[in-house]
C-alpha cells in the first residue's frame, strides 16, 4: 500500500484542481506529455531535472518536494547512485542539508558508494558547498573507521579543516582529534596539516607543542628535499598548497615566533636570520613571491624583537613599516603597545598616526565563524587588552575600560578563557575608576561569561 501522499499524487492532485489537461501542464512545465503520465501512473521513476521542471510549473519554491523525494527514491527503496548523485548535488546547491544527512545514513550502510561520495565530496570542498561536503566526508570516514587508509587520513584531515572556527576549545578539540592521523597523509599533504596544526595551537599559546610540531616539519620537508632531489625530474606534480622550500623557512619562522613568545628574543633573532635572505636556484614567479613575503616577515620581525629588547629606536622604522604593509599592522601596533607597557614610553603619537585604523577595527567587531579569523581575533584581543593597560596606566580611564570591555567581549565570543582572566584581573585593580555605566557595562559581559561555565558546573560564583 503507498502513502497517503507522494510527489506522484501531488502532481495528479494539482493537474485537476487547477483544470488543467495532462498536455497543457506538460507544455507550461516543460516536461514532455507521455513521460508525465508514466511518472504519474508509477511507471516511470521521476529524474532531478525533471522534478525540478515539475516544481516550477506548480510555482512552488526550489527543492519542495526534495525531502519527500529523498524518502521515496533513497529511503523507502536502495539508492542508485546515477539518481543520487544528482540530487546530493541539487540539495548542496540550496542548502538543504538536513535532506543530505537523512539521504547519507542510509547510504552507510551501503559501502558501495563510498569512492563516490569521497569524490562528490571533494568536488564540493572546491565549489564551497563545506557544510554539505563535511557531511559526506563524516559519511565515508564512518564507514572506513576501522581502517588505516589514506582517504580516511584525508577525510579527517577535510574534517578538521572544515571545523575550525572562532570558538578555540572546539578548535582544540579538532586539532586532538585529528593529529593522529597525520602520519597516513600523503608526505606533502602532512605539511600542510602540521602548519595549519601548528597554527591552531599557537592561537591557543600551547607553545611547547608548537615548537614541537615545527621541529616535525622541518624534519619532514628535508626529508622530502632529499626524495625529491633523487627523483629530480620524474615527478613534478606538486599535492602540497605551496612550494616545497618554503616549509622549511615556515618551520623557522614558527620557531623564531616561540622564542620571542618566551622573551628569548636573542634566540628569536637567530631563526629569524634563516628566513631572511632566502636564495634557491631559478626561482618561479610564485617561488619569488614567497621569497619576498619571508624577507618583509624577517624584516618586521626584527624590528619587533628589538622593540621588545628595548631598542626604542627601532620604534619609527617599525611603524613606518605596518603603516605600509597593512597586513603586519594589527600584529605591529600590539608589539608596539606591549612595548610601551613594558618599558613606560609615551606613544601616543603613534596612536593618533593610526588613528583611522584603530576606527576601522571598531568596526570590525561583527566576525564571521570561520578558521580564517581565528589568529586574527587573537591579535585583536592582544591589541584591545594591552591598549586598555596603556590606557588604563595613564589615567584615561574612559578610554581605558572602553577598550577592556571590548577586549573582554571578544574573548568571551571566542572562548578565551586566559583573556578574559586578564581582563578581570585588570578591571579589579582600576576599579574604584570605573564610573557606574562602566560597572553596570562590565556586569553584563561578565554575567554572560559565568553563565557559560554554570553549564559545566553546578557550583554558583559571585564576581561581579
Amino acid at each position: 500500500m503507498e502513502p497517503e501522499t507522494t510527489i506522484r499524487s501531488t502532481i495528479e492532485d494539482y493537474i485537476r484542481k487547477q483544470g488543467y489537461t495532462l498536455q497543457y501542464f506538460a507544455d507550461i512545465s516543460g516536461v514532455n506529455a507521455g513521460t508525465l503520465s508514466a511518472i504519474i501512473k508509477g511507471t516511470r521513476p521521476i529524474a532531478m531535472a525533471q522534478l525540478d521542471l515539475i516544481t516550477q510549473g506548480m510555482n512552488l519554491e526550489e527543492g519542495y518536494f526534495y525531502e519527500t523525494y529523498g524518502g521515496e527514491c533513497f529511503v523507502e527503496s536502495a539508492p542508485h547512485w546515477r539518481r543520487l548523485e544528482p540530487f546530493l548535488q541539487r540539495c548542496a546547491e540550496l542548502d538543504k542539508l538536513d535532506c543530505i544527512q537523512r539521504v547519507i545514513q542510509q547510504v552507510t550502510d551501503d559501502r558501495s558508494y563510498i569512492s563516490e561520495l569521497f569524490e562528490m565530496a571533494e568536488g564540493m570542498l572546491e565549489r564551497g558547498q563545506h557544510q554539505a561536503a563535511r557531511m559526506l566526508y563524516e559519511c565515508v570516514a564512518e564507514c572506513e573507521k576501522y581502517q588505516h587508509s589514506e582517504r580516511l587520513a584525508l577525510c579527517q584531515y577535510r574534517i578538521f579543516t572544515l571545523s575550525l572556527g572562532q570558538n578555540q576549545h572546539d578548535n582544540l578539540r579538532a586539532a586532538v582529534h585529528f593529529e593522529p592521523y597525520i602520519n597516513r597523509l600523503d608526505e606533502e599533504r602532512q605539511l600542510d596539516a602540521i602548519r595549519e596544526l601548528a597554527n591552531i595551537y599557537a592561537s591557543l599559546n600551547y607553545w611547547d607543542k608548537v615548537f614541537q610540531l615545527a621541529e616535525e616539519l622541518l624534519q619532514r620537508v628535508k626529508f622530502l628535499e632529499q626524495y625529491k632531489n633523487k627523483k629530480k625530474g620524474i615527478d613534478n606534480n606538486r599535492i602540497s598548497k605551496h612550494p616545497l622550500f618554503t616549509y622549511k623557512y615556515y618551520a623557522y619562522l614558527i620557531m623564531a615566533t616561540v622564542w620571542s613568545e618566551r622573551k628569548e628574543y636573542e634566540k628569536a633573532l637567530e631563526y629569524i636570520s634563516l628566513y631572511s635572505n632566502i636564495v634557491i636556484e631559478e626561482p618561479t614567479s610564485e617561488d619569488q613571491l614567497f621569497i619576498k613575503r619571508f624577507k618583509d616577515w624577517a624584516e618586521v620581525n626584527t624590528y619587533s624583537c628589538k622593540l621588545m629588547m628595548g631598542d626604542i629606536d627601532a620604534l619609527n622604522s617599525y611603524l613606518d613599516f605596518i603603516e605600509v604593509n597593512e597586513n603586519e599592522t594589527l600584529l605591529g601596533l600590539v608589539k608596539v603597545i606591549e612595548a610601551a607597557n613594558l618599558y613606560h614610553i609615551n606613544i601616543d603619537h603613534a596612536l593618533r598616526r593610526f588613528d583611522l585604523f584603530i576606527h576601522k577595527l571598531l568596526n570590525e567587531l561583527n566576525y564571521q565563524s570561520s578558521y580564517s579569523t581565528v589568529i586574527k581575533n587573537k591579535q585583536h584581543t592582544k591589541f584591545w587588552g594591552n591598549l586598555a593597560l596603556y590606557q588604563l596606566s595613564k589615567g584615561r580611564y574612559q578610554e581605558g575600560f572602553r577598550n577592556l570591555l571590548i577586549c573582554l567581549t571578544i574573548a568571551h565570543k571566542i572562548k578565551d578563557d586566559s583573556t578574559i582572566i586578564y581582563c578581570v584581573s585588570l578591571f579589579e585593580e582600576y576599579r574604584s575608576q570605573a564610573s557606574e555605566s562602566i560597572e553596570s557595562q562590565y556586569k553584563s559581559v561578565i554575567k554572560e561569561v559565568y553563565g557559560r561555565y554554570e553549564k559545566k558546573s553546578s557550583i554558583g560564583i559571585n564576581a561581579v
